[in-house]
């Protein structure tokens, strides 16, 4: 199977979603608390429950702190290269140091590699989400006067609801709970989980709407998430001791798209949505162009 009839039905997904909310003109707050509140909370819930525990999730958090931490100073050089106010700063972070490895990489993966990956796919998922929920509502309240960003971003990790998932998954690993009849129920609620997810992006991206855009944050934003953050991921994978196909997607990951999340809190917090917007949207649709390229690389190569 091509790269490109991968991708197709996963940008195919995205446009009903866009189409449905052009005509349709839907809450995407609602659908998105579902997802975020439900559906995937199970999936996480699902995976960590039936999957062992083992060293890789240790070699899996530290790639995540590692790209994310090598973005972030990155950004912070070239902020003061180009000038950037603090508001700028924290702007270009969100675009750029945070992936879309929900909506976009974990249906991706799936794709590519089908269920076998899945567990590497979904732990990444959470450990991403647990990485917007503190570094990232941090820098969107670092970036607005109004906001302390410390106190932020503990208030949204206590919101967090597919960590609670994980937390339980394993409690229920841990103790050898027996989930019975109901194991049937879960399976439908986290089989729902991607679809919907995906769907939602679609409806999101047809919100996003761009009145300006400053073309050297954007082009940066877009270098350093789309090409730059692959580059980084394979230096930092080569050191680590897991399977091929663990670094293949550990790569893959890394070049998705500006996270859509970032987008809505820099709308909350007005840390530079404007150029947050036009980063997630453009990235997104950029992927199309670099994304066959970092997987025939890392599928080929690795």
């Amino acid at each position: 199977m091509s790269i490109i009839t991968i991708l197709l039905p996963i940008f195919f997904v995205f446009g009903v979603g866009y189409v449905a909310q052009r005509f349709l003109q839907l809450e995407t707050k609602v659908l998105s608390r579902l997802a975020l509140y439900v559906l995937v909370p199970i999936l996480v819930f699902r995976t960590f429950y039936e999957q062992e525990i083992d060293s890789s999730y240790g070699y899996l958090s530290l790639y995540m702190l590692g790209l994310c931490f090598t973005l972030i100073a990155i950004v912070s050089i070239l902020s003061k290269i180009y000038r950037f106010t603090e508001s700028e700063r924290c702007g270009l972070v969100l675009s750029s140091a945070f992936m879309n490895n929900g909506n976009y990489g974990t249906p991706l993966i799936l794709f590519l590699f089908g269920t076998v990956a899945m567990e590497t796919a979904i732990v990444l998922m959470v450990l991403q989400q647990l990485l917007m929920s503190t570094l990232g509502v941090y820098y969107a309240a670092k970036g607005s006067p109004d906001h302390d960003g410390f106190k932020a971003a503990l208030n949204a990790v206590r919101r967090m609801p597919m960590v609670y998932g994980a937390i339980v998954g394993l409690l229920f690993q841990y103790f050898n709970v027996p989930l019975g009849t109901i194991a049937g129920g879960i399976d439908l609620i986290a089989d729902a989980a991607i679809p919907v997810i995906m769907v939602t992006l679609g409806m999101q991206l047809r919100n996003i709407t761009v009145k300006s855009i400053d073309w050297r944050k954007l082009s940066t934003a877009l270098s350093l998430k789309l090409m730059i953050a692959p580059v980084i991921a394979t230096g930092i994978v080569l050191l680590m001791p897991v399977d091929t196909m663990t670094k293949q997607i550990m790569i893959i990951m890394a070049a998705t798209p500006t996270a859509a999340n970032t987008t809505m809190y820099a709308i909350q917090f007005q840390t530079e949505p404007q150029n947050v917007s036009s980063a997630t949207l453009v990235s997104t649709l950029s992927s199309l162009v670099t994304m066959p390229v970092v997987i025939y690389l890392a599928t080929t190569l690795m």
